[in-house]
C-alpha cells in the first residue's frame, strides 16, 4: 500500500481527496501535518492515520510517508510541491500548481533530479465521462469539431475565503478558469494559439471575479465564461458538423448534475446518452497516481501539461488587460 501524507487540513482534502484515498485499493493515509497540531490530530483520528506533525517540514522528513497530497492555498502550491519533491516524496498537488507558467520549470528540474512523480490534481482527466468525450471526438462521432462552449460559475463573496484573497492566489481564473481550458485540451489533444478576453475584478477583493473568453485553436474555437459571483452553473458542449456532445456536469459531476454526456446527431433525430453512475473521480485520480508512482505506466497529468495549461491562463490575463488577441 502506498503511504500518503497530507500537508494541511484544507476543506477539499477533508471532503473529497482524503475520503477518496481511504476508499482506494492501493493507498492509505498515514500522516497529517498542520501548523495547528490539534487540527492535525483531529483529522488523523477521523481517517485512522497513525502519525501527526506540527509542521510540514517534519512530515516531509519522515520515512513513514511515500508521497504527499498538497491542498494548501494556491500561493503555496509550488513552494511546498518543490520542497516535497526535494525530500524524495511523490507529490499530488492541488490546482492551480502555479500562478505563472514559467515558474513551473524549476519544479520540473527537481522532479527529474529526484526521480519522483509530481502531478497537478486535475481530477476531471481521470473521470470516464471525459475519457468517453475524448474517444467520441477522436472517432469522428461529431464529425469536424468547430466550436466548444463552456460555463463554470458559483457565488462566493466571503472575504475570509482564500478564493477572494489576492495574496493567497485567489480569483476565478486560477480557481475555475483552468477547467474549461484543461478539458478542451485534454479531449482534443490540441493547443490554442491565441486568446481574447474580458476580465473584471472585484473593487473590494481585487480578485478577478468574471471573465468572458475566446480561445482560437486554429480549426475550432473555445468560448466560455466563468465567475465567482454568479449563480452556480456548469456545462461544456462540443459542436461538430455531424453532431454535438453535451457534458451535463463537466467538473463536479454528481453535484451540479448527473454523471452524464449526450451525443446528438446532425439532424437532431435522436440522442445517445452515456451515464457513469457513482463514479468517484477523486478516487480514480488517487489510484491512478499511485500506480504511476509505483511504475505502472498509467496516464497521469504531467508537469509539462501543467505548463501548457497555465500558459493559456497567463495569456487570458494579458488579453484582459490589453483588450487584444494575445498569443498563448
Amino acid at each position: 500500500m502506498f503511504r500518503w501524507g497530507v500537508l494541511s487540513t484544507a476543506k477539499i482534502g477533508r471532503e473529497h481527496v482524503l475520503p477518496a484515498i481511504a476508499d482506494s485499493d492501493n493507498g492509505v493515509l498515514v500522516a497529517v501535518a498542520s501548523r495547528d497540531i490539534a487540527k492535525a490530530k483531529a483529522l488523523a483520528a477521523r481517517f485512522g492515520a497513525p502519525h501527526t506533525f506540527g509542521s510540514y517540514e517534519e512530515l516531509l522528513a519522515s520515512d513513514t510517508v511515500d508521497g504527499v497530497y498538497i491542498p494548501l492555498p494556491t500561493s503555496q502550491h509550488l513552494e511546498w510541491a518543490t520542497k516535497a519533491a526535494e525530500a524524495g516524496k511523490h507529490v499530488l498537488v492541488e490546482k492551480p500548481l502555479a500562478l505563472k507558467a514559467d515558474d513551473i520549470a524549476s519544479l520540473i528540474a527537481v522532479r527529474d533530479a529526484k526521480k519522483v512523480l509530481v502531478s497537478e490534481a486535475f481530477m476531471v482527466t481521470y473521470h470516464p465521462q471525459w475519457l468517453k468525450v475524448r474517444e467520441l471526438i477522436a472517432s469522428g462521432a461529431i464529425g469536424r469539431l468547430r466550436y466548444v462552449q463552456g460555463v463554470f460559475s458559483y457565488y462566493n463573496v466571503d472575504p475570509s475565503n482564500m478564493r477572494n484573497q489576492v495574496s493567497l492566489g485567489g480569483g476565478a481564473l486560477p480557481d475555475i478558469g483552468v477547467y474549461p481550458t484543461v478539458t478542451t485540451r485534454f479531449v482534443t489533444a490540441k493547443e490554442p494559439v491565441r486568446v481574447q478576453a474580458t476580465v473584471e475584478r472585484d473593487a473590494t477583493f481585487g480578485t478577478d471575479t468574471f471573465s468572458s473568453i475566446r480561445a482560437d485553436f486554429g480549426d475550432f474555437e473555445l468560448s466560455f465564461y466563468l465567475s465567482t459571483q454568479l449563480a452556480a452553473r456548469q456545462i461544456m458542449v462540443f459542436h461538430g458538423d455531424k453532431g454535438y456532445i453535451e457534458v451535463a456536469s463537466p467538473f463536479n459531476a454528481g453535484l451540479y448534475d448527473h454523471h452524464r454526456i449526450e451525443l446528438h446527431n446532425q439532424n437532431h433525430s435522436g440522442a445517445e446518452i452515456f451515464r457513469f453512475p457513482a463514479t468517484q473521480q477523486y478516487r480514480l485520480e488517487a489510484e491512478t497516481f499511485v500506480r504511476a508512482a509505483q511504475g505502472g505506466g498509467d496516464e497521469i497529468f504531467t508537469l509539462e501539461q501543467s505548463v501548457l495549461n497555465q500558459k493559456v491562463i497567463d495569456a487570458i490575463f494579458r488579453a484582459g488587460e490589453t483588450d487584444n488577441w494575445e498569443a498563448v
